[in-house]
């Protein structure tokens, strides 16, 4: 009884989580994917992908979804966004701007022995997983990818204040993995949130604030533009 209602939960959250922040009639060449760290902020118009599309000053299709995972195998609520890879839309995308491997994480082995789940996220090589074959599906599109790490916390206890070992692994993964592929591009969070500053975070010390998703979709469009420049 459990599972068939709490996947129906899931579905209406991916449905109400999942906005695109473009106008339809204006074409698109940034497409974005993750969780909540992008995901939060988006009715009020201020999520990460707002925040690139005011730095840039053109639009970016935005398809994260709150509680979304790289490996969910659930068909129904994994089409409607809680699987990643199945936020996906086939578009002329230059850029493909992405997240997650937290809630794996965190939701998936209680950032405890995690190694088996890091393993199949990224492998140590950042050759083999789920995120670095995704990548790989994206950039054989043409596309360039970037993958943003997660923030840490302003030094005062968090839900996920466990967690932080997992996320410095991560981080190491994935940089190996943007250095096997210069169209591969690491944007790190780790520095992001000034020790005792709880303005980045939101009330559950979790998820950005609306300051900290402008700085994020800053820190992406920066390297959007600085990679186009060298062109």
């Amino acid at each position: 009884m459990f599972k068939p209602v709490f996947a129906l939960i899931l579905f209406v959250f991916a449905l109400l989580g999942c906005t695109e922040s473009v106008n339809r009639d204006t074409p698109s060449r940034i497409l974005l994917m993750g969780d909540s760290l992008f995901a939060v902020h988006g009715m009020s118009g201020q999520s990460v992908a707002n925040g690139i599309e005011r730095a840039l000053k053109e639009p970016v299709v935005d398809r994260a979804v709150s509680g979304a995972r790289f490996v969910y195998r659930l068909p129904i609520s994994g089409a409607a966004g809680l699987s990643i890879p199945k936020q996906y839309r086939a578009g002329d995308w230059d850029w493909v701007v992405l997240n997650g491997g937290g809630n794996d994480i965190w939701l998936g082995c209680g950032c405890g022995a995690c190694g088996p789940k890091l393993d199949q996220l990224v492998s140590k090589d950042g050759k083999r997983g789920a995120i670095p074959g995704f990548a790989s599906r994206m950039r054989a599109s043409g596309a360039q990818v970037i993958y943003v790490g997660y923030m840490r916390t302003p030094g005062v206890t968090s839900p996920i204040e466990g967690c932080a070992d997992e996320g410095d692994e991560m981080d190491r993964r994935v940089a190996r993995l943007a250095a096997l592929d210069r169209g591969v591009h690491f944007v790190p969070l780790a520095d992001l949130v000034p020790h005792g500053d709880r303005s980045y975070h939101g009330i559950d010390l979790i998820h950005p604030s609306t300051k900290a998703s402008a700085a994020i979709g800053a820190r992406i469009a920066r390297i959007i533009a600085q990679t186009e420049a060298r062109r």
